[in-house]
């Protein structure tokens, strides 16, 4: 037995006082508060003014039946876990009590031990529920359509459009490059939609392989295939009353968008090798980086499956054609990371922006991160500079691109000659060298080649 006091305050509502002393001296041998009252109205008081963690209840008191007072309990405190008491066991009672919403139903009399770990199983729960209340309030403030950063004119036709969207249970498709961020466009819909409170599922199509993929979105039944030991709900089931996102649908095989198609239509699920056909309230959101329409020309996904996903379509801009947002991103990009590494690496300087705002970003919003993380793990002082992004830059082709819409790509050569030339008597050739990731023999070379000599010959 605990003697260690326990934050949670635990109300017993029964009309004899010697069954309400023992539950006392119980649960305050484990640590816990307890208070006492006879009847239904002045438990109904005791929960509104003193807001208790648990309800233990007798089935019958003087002003009536502690069944009908869950819902009168559950009216003042909404999550309130009610564990009822009863000396007279039935098995009609207890469906009853379960029915109506307690937690718990215990037979008197009753085992010390087990009644504790019945009260402890119910706290347990009350408890992860308000975790996950929390985390849910969190993850809307995270990923609702205000968090989505950029002030671009296509970021904001993408913010929108999901404000829109996110009311109506309308199936959406998400077309994008990879790296877009077509996934935070689907966790945007789903916690700003009333489905916010349901599950977010998310699965990708490519990851899993075909034979497998049928009994992830649609589940089996024991003994379907051979290593199927125990019954799975599936995916489409686990999202019921939320989301299911559906990650490059476009790698989905052609047998498997045709049982998808009876769900999108029916809202109807089979399990592999199950007889019985479930109900399911889900809404379908996917996230493709093909053309689709190519892709429905040579067959190889369905024009009614795609007419059933593509209610809705929003457009995820590449991060080139954002503009400034490059900018605003990497800014969050430094701080989010530089928290999370404790480094104090607050700012980046002309350069090292220069450089993020002429870059071609093949990777989008994803590579960025991935540098900015990168750059801040290596940094050597609070600031981005030329010295970090020669560590960090990436070295392949095609180059940096010009950041003026419409503005033709620069050539590898071009582009060390704009920064030869804007560094041309501020910069020595170590620094270039650094900047551009090339050695400095190369950047007095083409300094010679270009007309743009330093005084003397460096050493190399």
């Amino acid at each position: 037995m605990s003697s260690v006091p326990r934050r949670e305050r635990i109300l017993i509502v029964d009309d004899d006082p010697g069954i309400a002393e023992v539950v006392q001296l119980l649960l305050k041998g484990e640590g816990f508060a307890t208070e006492h009252c006879g009847t239904i109205r002045a438990a109904t008081r005791q929960v509104a003014v003193a807001e208790p963690d648990l309800v233990i209840m007798d089935l019958k008191l003087p002003d009536g039946v502690g069944i009908d007072a869950i819902s009168s309990l559950r009216s003042i405190q909404r999550e309130l876990p009610i564990i009822l008491m009863t000396s007279y066991s039935s098995i009609e009672s207890a469906v009853a009590a379960l029915r109506a919403g307690a937690v718990d139903y215990i037979i008197k009399p009753f085992d010390n031990t087990d009644f504790v770990h019945a009260v402890e199983r119910a706290l347990n729960e009350r408890r992860i529920s308000r975790e996950n209340a929390l985390l849910k309030k969190s993850l809307r403030s995270l990923y609702g359509v205000r968090q989505m950063i950029g002030e671009s004119a296509g970021i904001r036709r993408v913010q929108s459009l999901m404000r829109k969207v996110a009311l109506s249970d309308a199936s959406v498709l998400i077309a994008g490059e990879s790296g877009t961020g077509k996934e935070l466009v689907a966790l945007g819909l789903h916690y700003t939609s009333p489905r916010a409170d349901g599950p977010f599922v998310p699965i990708n199509c490519a990851a899993i392989p075909s034979e497998l993929m049928e009994s992830e979105l649609f589940g089996h039944a024991k003994g379907a295939f051979t290593g199927a030991v125990e019954r799975s709900e599936g995916l489409i089931r686990e999202a019921h009353g939320g989301t299911l996102f559906l990650d490059e649908v476009s790698e989905l095989a052609l047998p498997l968008q045709v049982k998808l198609l009876r769900v999108l239509q029916d809202r109807l699920v089979r399990p592999v090798g199950g007889r019985q056909v479930h109900s399911v309230d889900v809404r379908f959101v996917a996230a493709t980086n093909r053309d689709l329409q190519q892709a429905m020309q040579t067959g190889a996904f369905r024009k009614d499956i795609f007419y059933r996903l593509n209610v809705i379509s929003i457009e995820v801009p590449p991060l080139r054609e954002r503009g400034d947002d490059v900018k605003l991103l990497a800014a969050h990009f430094i701080e989010q990371h530089a928290r999370k590494l404790g480094k104090p690496v607050r700012r980046m300087d002309r350069d090292f922006e220069h450089f993020l705002m002429r870059y071609h970003w093949p990777g989008n919003v994803r590579e960025l991160e991935n540098l900015i993380e990168c750059a801040v793990i290596l940094a050597d002082s609070g600031t981005l500079d030329a010295g970090t992004l020669a560590e960090v830059a990436p070295r392949t082709e095609p180059a940096p691109a010009l950041l003026a819409a419409g503005a033709e790509p620069l050539s590898v050569e071009e582009y060390i000659r704009s920064v030869v030339e804007r560094f041309q008597g501020t910069r020595g050739e170590s620094e270039l060298a650094r900047l551009l990731g090339i050695g400095r023999k190369a950047i007095w070379m083409r300094r010679k080649q270009w007309g743009l000599q330093r005084e003397r010959k460096p050493e190399i």
